[in-house]
């Protein structure tokens, strides 16, 4: 029994990333992973940017998309301060537009499912002994599927609150790092000095290995 709802969620999956993929690489939505286009274009727009760069940001992650490029758009055009402000406004929409869609909309659909499956209870029993806890340690490592993850979240009972908390507190390090990417690799562009890039990059590096490296003790 267990097999077969394995199989029969792992091709659902499979239908969902290759459709993904297919949109992400022949769609207009190609453009999302064009850090020269967004930076351009954003640009273009002067006082209206903030809004609909927050806008672009909660709609893509919604949907399920990637932002971590949109991230380093951010940082290139609004500098490293307000770069993470607006970055970190629109990855915290988009991730609760898309943990309310997964809640509302396919929640009970996955219940009927695999509501029995091995994983399904694995996660909910894991959100429910440590909730904010791993919120926390899913934000803050660029290894982590972060729009996957918005909706896996919609699935489990995890509340609202705690889940928004944790989404907040648990992005701040890596919106810096990107927005640090985007806007020092944009003065380099422009004939400034590579340090700052170095260090920028050294920190996302930082945020990625550290989960490996600190690991919690076994008993």
């Amino acid at each position: 029994m267990h097999t077969k709802a394995h199989y029969k969620l792992a091709g659902w999956l499979g239908l969902f990333a290759i459709a993904l993929v297919g949109v992400c690489l022949y769609s207009p939505v190609k453009l999302l992973f064009n850090e020269a286009f967004l930076t351009n274009e954003l640009k273009q727009l002067g006082a209206a940017a903030p809004f609909w760069f927050v806008l672009l940001f909660t709609v893509a992650l919604a949907v399920g998309l990637p932002g971590n490029v949109l991230a380093v758009a951010g940082g290139a055009v609004f500098g490293l301060t307000w770069g993470t402000v607006w970055s970190l406004l629109g990855s915290t929409l988009g991730a609760v537009v898309a943990f309310l869609l997964a809640r509302y909309l396919l929640c009970q659909w996955i219940k009927q499912r695999f509501s029995q499956h091995p994983w399904f209870l694995q996660l909910n029993r894991t959100v429910a002994q440590y909730p904010f806890t791993v919120v926390l340690a899913t934000r803050f490592t660029p290894l982590s599927p972060f729009s996957l993850v918005n909706f896996l979240f919609g699935l489990t009972d995890i509340n609202l609150k705690t889940y928004l908390l944790g989404t907040i507190l648990g992005l701040v390090p890596l919106t810096v790092a990107y927005s640090w990417l985007g806007m020092s690799g944009y003065g380099v562009l422009q004939g400034d000095d590579r340090l700052p890039l170095y260090w920028a990059m050294a920190f996302l590096t930082a945020l990625a290995v550290l989960p490996v490296v600190v690991k919690k003790p076994k008993r």
